[in-house]
């Protein structure tokens, strides 16, 4: 008996056990009452700050050499490691957890409340965001040095091309729902995973919705980016984009491995 215990708590979780927990996590966040998602996504955009903030600390405080590029973006990780581990509504990770149930369900009660979650998560995101971001531009917490090298950061996140913009996103929103995939299989090593996949997100210049809207914002309120440029080159390529990748790419690519194991008769 406690050998077959042994075995089971040792064995892999399969794609479609995997599945079936993502599935159900979704299920439960489309039922949350709209306050909850609110405060929670507000909550999230506030504290995803802290990736721009943990890259610009450690830029600013590393000598200039080949491999502060490398180990700056580590600082990347912090907001994410907040967030993820807070378990707070982050737009980029309900790309993944609650298209499976509609993909499983295929109704247009399901796909009414997908757009009820993702329009509200999303919009608490950006209202988090513009508030951490009038923090870091205006409560003088921040010595000059160190709003500089926000400032130098924020510059480049929002100047890709639109075209680039969205191209970029893409593979940010495949790592975020691979995070959230592979979270489950995950024994105490949650936090490697998350720091690892992040810090590529950071290192491979992609482009994240969320974290970039901090950017976004620090640039406009100070009267650097407008709102025309703030939206076509910035917000609607990069929103595209992380959607195209989690939920196009990766959600649907992981339905395409469950699909005959989960519907009776495929």
């Amino acid at each position: 008996m406690q050998e077959e215990q042994a075995i089971r708590e040792a064995t892999r979780l399969n794609s479609k056990m995997v599945y079936e927990i993502i599935r159900r996590d979704g299920e439960e966040e489309l039922e949350r009452p709209l306050n909850s998602l609110v405060w929670s996504g507000v909550a999230a955009g506030l504290l995803i700050s802290f990736s721009v903030l943990g890259e610009a600390v450690l830029r600013a405080n590393l000598p200039e050499t080949d491999w502060r590029y490398i180990v700056e973006n580590l600082g990347y990780s912090f907001g994410f490691l907040l967030v993820i581990l807070g378990r707070m509504q982050l737009f980029t990770e309900n790309t993944i957890t609650t298209i499976l149930p509609l993909v499983a369900r295929r109704s247009v009660a399901c796909l009414n409340r997908v757009i009820r979650l993702w329009s509200v998560v999303l919009v608490a995101n950006i209202i988090g965001a513009a508030g951490a971001a009038a923090f870091m531009a205006f409560s003088g917490a921040f010595g000059p040095d160190l709003l500089a090298v926000i400032g130098d950061l924020s510059r480049h996140a929002t100047g890709f091309p639109a075209g680039e913009a969205f191209f970029r996103a893409i593979p940010a929103g495949v790592l975020v729902a691979s995070i959230v995939w592979m979270m489950p299989g995950q024994n105490g090593s949650e936090v490697l995973l998350i720091v690892l996949f992040t810090w590529l997100i950071a290192a491979g210049d992609f482009t994240h919705i969320i974290a970039g809207s901090v950017e976004m914002w620090f640039l406009a309120l100070q009267g650097e980016l407008g709102a025309g440029p703030a939206l076509s080159q910035f917000f609607l390529p990069v929103l595209a984009g992380n959607v195209v990748g989690g939920t196009l790419v990766f959600a649907l690519l992981a339905w395409g491995q469950v699909k005959a194991e989960v519907e009776p008769g495929s």
